[in-house]
């Protein structure tokens, strides 16, 4: 299993978001980790906000806050679960 499951990731994040569009198919992949991971994510990370936002049309991203507003984006457009864990491992640190 994966650290991000076993260990809370760093306080210097704030929040993290899921965007991908619910009918595309190169956002298949993160709907199917959301489904299947979210909740072992949120109670590794219970005071962290992980949210998830479907909306027709968008391409998948993680979006990560830091502290004092700091925000980065990444593309998951077209990862696997492991890539999309390795990526949020990344950007989580």
């Amino acid at each position: 299993m994966s650290a991000l499951f076993k260990s809370a990731v760093n306080t210097t994040v704030k929040e993290m978001r899921l965007h991908f569009c619910q009918t595309s198919a190169e956002s298949k992949s993160i709907k199917d980790f959301v489904i299947k991971n979210y909740k072992n994510l949120k109670a590794v990370n219970p005071s962290l906000p992980i949210l998830v936002r479907e909306c027709e049309g968008v391409q998948p991203k993680l979006w990560v806050r830091y502290d004092k507003g700091v925000e980065e984006s990444v593309s998951l457009a077209g990862l696997d679960e492991k890539a999309i864990i390795t990526t949020m491992e990344k950007m989580t640190k």
